[in-house]
């Protein structure tokens, strides 16, 4: 057997080296995330055994009354916890996974890996995007908050991305015009005072768990329709918006056999 060149022992010194650099990457925890659909709820109906809505007050509360035949879901995703080792496997298996996103942990847990002071952000984020959007409702519907006193309750959600559907909720109760037309419509989507909305990531993923969840509609953030369609589920209509106007409008269509936008 002859004896091995010097470009032969190169090689496998190459080949050795390269190999325990993959071992080493293979092992290695990875500054990723990786996130999947997460829960949805009805802001029209209850959660966790208590209303999410309740409005109260001399504003003609009627949707108490006159219940909506269809639901309002607000769509989240589930990202793994900040202590969670990610490693490569993982990033490469989300990568072609098409119910799995891999996400810069960064982006899903902008203020470090503390759980308890991500519990606080993102309790908080919840608790201005609900002030906001019962703000946004009523001077929609052209009331005050001395006229109506709104409530809202959904446990186990955080951040601000369900401002747009509880906007919406709000004043489906309060007006009691059935903007559901009774189908399950989902969608995100942040909101300000003056009823813009703003986008928020995740989108594919909240279009499955709408699709799971029974919606035939999703109404998106007009900015992020690309990403809307990227693995779109089959019988998933998607609408584009941007305003709390636009919204509402696109509603109605639908419900009445109107002109409804398309992204």
């Amino acid at each position: 057997m002859p004896a091995p060149t010097p470009r032969t022992r190169t090689l496998a010194v190459c080949g050795t080296l390269v190999t325990a650099l993959l071992a080493v990457a293979a092992l290695a925890p990875l500054p990723f995330s990786v996130a999947q659909p997460g829960i949805t709820a009805n802001v029209l109906g209850e959660y966790q055994g208590e209303p999410v809505i309740t409005v109260e007050g001399d504003g003609d509360p009627a949707g108490d009354d006159r219940a909506s035949r269809g639901e309002l879901l607000a769509t989240t995703i589930a990202a793994t916890a900040p202590e969670t080792t990610v490693r490569l496997a993982d990033v490469v298996s989300g990568w072609f996974d098409t119910d799995r996103a891999v996400l810069p942990r960064d982006s899903v847990y902008p203020v470090g890996d503390d759980p308890a002071e991500i519990e606080e952000h993102t309790s908080a984020q919840m608790r201005e995007s609900q002030d906001v959007a019962v703000t946004a409702a009523l001077g929609e519907l052209g009331l005050s908050e001395d006229e109506v006193e709104v409530e809202l309750r959904l446990a186990d959600v955080g951040g601000p991305s369900a401002g747009l559907l509880f906007a919406l909720g709000i004043i489906d109760k309060i007006d009691g015009e059935d903007l559901t037309g009774g189908r399950t419509i989902a969608g995100t989507g942040t909101i300000d005072a003056d009823g813009d909305v703003g986008p928020v990531g995740g989108v594919p993923l909240k279009t499955q768990a709408a699709k799971r969840d029974g919606a035939t509609v999703f109404l998106v953030p007009e900015a992020e329709c690309d990403a809307a369609r990227t693995e779109l589920p089959d019988g998933l209509r998607l609408v584009p918006v941007t305003t709390l106007d636009g919204a509402l409008d696109a509603l109605r269509a639908l419900r009445d056999g109107g002109r409804v936008p398309a992204c």
